[in-house]
């Protein structure tokens, strides 16, 4: 069976999933509505079999679709989604679903009310070394996970590239390490101390770090922050998680090309290195399109992991911020940053 789609939205993450619904052989991508002339133009040749145009009613009320596809900013969502829900269309959506978290969770009401198949985003959920780890843990092979550290720190996104409505860093991108994190623990928050730094001067703490609690107690460590060398005359990353348990421990880290796992059990120590594989939309457009075909949910990410991702992450920079983080750096510092900033 095939299935259509259109989707709203052509920018960045939209045209990186137009391109992968067309290399679909499941799926036909039907419609695309973008309001930019240019993109609409880009997305005509990316997808010529498709309708193009600007008007996201036409693709929400289209009665041929089976679902649509939420590529734009998250104040536009909460609106799409529940027409889509009206229309009877199941949704893949970005995240954060809304704008904040009182709204996002309004509209994970009627989502949870609604028998359609929503999924969001969360692209750790998706990926091959998350799943290998998490394997190993559940065969006992650490023992009983006790500690959770995840760190995500890229020279980036600066001060005046803050795209809202999507919101600070912490909540934009640290909400997917807020989630991997609950996702290990398999447990909800429990209490936290978080702390920022507003580095060149800038106004909002660019760079959080939370540690806390689990309520099954596992402690976490969480660190987001695009201000790693942000002027290096070479760039470099620095992404990891680590498992701890109370008889081994299994980690990765990787530098957005490969990832490179390390397992050590009490029964075999397995090192593996792969793909780090992007975004990982072919994984979650597969899974998507069995969950359809088995008329349930096979372990998509959910709205609620989004909600509850997103909620926290936002708490955290809150709290990061109303504890009067210290500046490093003065405006001359942000004037040379800005100056030197890297073309993207």
């Amino acid at each position: 069976m095939t299935y259509r789609i259109g989707t709203i939205g052509c920018g960045n993450m939209g045209t990186q999933w137009a391109r992968q619904l067309v290399a679909e052989p499941r799926w036909e991508l039907a419609r695309i509505c973008e309001v930019d002339a240019k993109r609409r133009e880009a997305a005509a040749a990316l997808a010529p079999g498709a309708e193009i145009g600007d008007d996201a009613e036409a693709v929400l009320n289209d009665p041929s679709l089976d679902a649509v596809g939420l590529f734009t900013l998250a104040d536009d969502r909460p609106d799409h989604i529940r027409k889509a829900l009206a229309a009877g269309k199941h949704v893949i959506s970005e995240k954060p679903i809304a704008p904040d978290p009182d709204a996002e969770e309004a509209l994970l009401a009627e989502i949870e009310a609604s028998d359609r198949l929503v999924a969001v985003n969360l692209f750790n959920r998706n990926a091959w070394y998350h799943h290998e780890i998490r394997a190993f843990i559940e065969k006992g092979e650490i023992g009983n996970l006790g500690i959770v550290r995840v760190c995500h720190m890229t020279p980036g996104r600066l001060p005046d590239g803050s795209h809202e409505p999507e919101g600070p860093v912490f909540r934009d991108c640290g909400m997917h390490y807020v989630d991997v994190a609950r996702w290990y623990a398999r447990s909800e928050y429990a209490r936290w101390h978080a702390q920022g730094v507003r580095m060149w001067s800038e106004t909002e703490p660019w760079w959080v770090t939370s540690h806390g609690q689990f309520e099954n107690g596992v402690v976490f460590e969480i660190t987001v922050g695009f201000v790693y060398g942000q002027n290096a005359k070479d760039w470099t990353n620095r992404g990891y998680l680590e498992a701890i348990g109370t008889r081994g421990i299994a980690r990765y880290e990787h530098d957005f090309k490969d990832v490179r796992v390390q397992m050590h059990g009490v029964g075999e120590t397995v090192r593996k290195t792969g793909p780090y594989g992007g975004k990982k939309l072919d994984v979650m457009i597969d899974l998507f399109t069995r969950s359809l075909d088995a008329g349930r949910d096979l372990g998509l990410p959910t709205a609620r992991d989004s909600v509850v991702a997103s909620r926290i992450s936002q708490q955290m920079h809150v709290d990061a911020k109303a504890g009067r983080p210290p500046c490093i750096g003065d405006d001359e510092e942000l004037r040379y940053v800005m100056e030197n900033k890297p073309k993207w």
